[in-house]
């Protein structure tokens, strides 16, 4: 995928295999235990970007990169909050240090 500039015709089975190559080649923190659920990493994998593609398709094409934009910030914003809150129950249930 990288460094490919020309332009080419994928089916939307290609496109969600690309898409998901791209998505998990990204450097990102995984502390995701995937054996204690019910789905596999793949198949999450394949539903968001299959999920993603008839969004962006769905949309004129003069609309696509600011809602992706828009549709980024509002996940890292959401990712933000659920880890704060994760934060805070940690806290709530860490034992106590206070040896007073």
């Amino acid at each position: 995928m990288a460094g490919v500039h020309k332009s080419m015709t994928l089916t939307k089975t290609e496109a969600v295999e690309k898409i998901v190559e791209l998505a998990k080649s990204l450097d990102i923190k995984d502390n995701i235990n995937w054996a204690t659920l019910n789905v596999t990493e793949n198949e999450v994998y394949e539903m968001m970007a299959d999920s993603v593609l008839d969004q962006m398709y769905a949309l004129p094409q003069d609309h696509r990169e600011s809602v992706s934009m828009a549709t980024i910030t509002r996940l890292l914003v959401e990712n933000f909050i659920l880890n704060l809150k994760l934060e805070e129950e940690k806290k709530k249930h860490a034992p106590s240090t206070d040896r007073s």
